[in-house]
């Protein structure tokens, strides 16, 4: 009980000192007020939408996350080619933090098996708009490193 009061503290923190808007990833110095682990944030803050880019490369993906009505967790979609509506895929997704502070997601084109697994640490500075990590192809054990940014609340609104 003493985590969660204290995650909601920082996270109200965070919002009170308005880092949301500060600092994204690895500039060294970051915000004081800002969760420096994801263990940290309250559950909440990672419903909402994502853009999510792989190996560096310009293409987008959306990601929108909420509420996994199961267990503590997030459960939501992935829509990749967002650019190109005719080729565009959906998967879905659902995940929590892991006990070592990592976003860990699993991927399923299908609903049934899984696609794809996401391994990313929050960045230091990004109040919980930031993770970076490996996401690994299920099909081929390929793995492409990932940036995952939050771009708006539950809604979708910013």
């Amino acid at each position: 009980m003493k985590a969660v009061i204290a995650a909601l503290f920082v996270g109200t923190a965070c919002v009170l000192a308005g880092c949301a808007t500060g600092p994204v990833g690895g500039s060294g110095g970051g915000d004081a007020n800002c969760p420096a682990d994801a263990r940290e944030l309250p559950l909440q803050s990672l419903y909402g939408r994502w853009d999510a880019r792989f190996d560096d490369l310009p293409a987008v993906a959306t990601v929108q996350l909420g509420k996994h009505p199961d267990y503590e967790g997030v459960r939501g979609t992935i829509t990749r080619n967002t650019g190109n509506p005719p080729k565009a895929s959906v998967s879905q997704l659902a995940g929590d933090v892991d006990d070592e502070g990592a976003l860990s997601i699993d991927e399923s084109k299908d609903g049934r098996a899984i696609s794809g697994v996401w391994s990313g640490k929050l960045q230091a500075g990004s109040c919980g708009r930031e993770f970076r990590g490996t996401w690994r192809d299920a099909a081929n054990e390929s793995t492409h490193p990932f940036v995952l940014r939050k771009t708006g609340g539950p809604e979708g609104k910013p």
